[in-house]
């Protein structure tokens, strides 16, 4: 659905091409949450948005939605792996957050042509 897509890729460059703001040493955390909480709650509540948005999902479609999303995760952890479990400083929860709204976007986007195709 989204993680075959160059727009995915995309964006995984983006955020390959972004990790010096992960790098270094920890910083003044936003709050208790590590960097791939952070991630995890941002997607969890974008998907939340995806699905709400989109009630004519079936229940087959909605599955494979979290599927996606746990395949980002897995993604994010790959990535993040030497940074995942920081505090998160104020600048990486804002990118995150942003992060986390592009992913929607892919996701609004993929959800719309299926729709349409129906």
């Amino acid at each position: 659905m989204v993680t075959d897509k160059d727009g995915y890729m995309h964006l995984i460059q983006f955020l390959t091409e972004h990790l010096g703001l992960f790098e270094g040493k920890e910083g003044a955390g936003v709050s208790d949450d590590t960097v791939m909480e952070l991630f995890e709650e941002q997607l969890s509540a974008q998907i939340i948005m995806v699905c709400g948005q989109n009630p004519s999902l079936t229940f087959a479609q909605r599955n494979q939605v979290i599927r996606e999303i746990d395949a980002i995760v897995y993604d994010l952890e790959e990535i993040l792996a030497s940074v995942a479990n920081r505090k998160a400083t104020p600048k990486q929860s804002i990118f995150i957050t942003e992060f986390s709204g592009l992913i929607k976007n892919l996701f609004d986007q993929e959800i719309s042509k299926i729709l349409i195709a129906e």
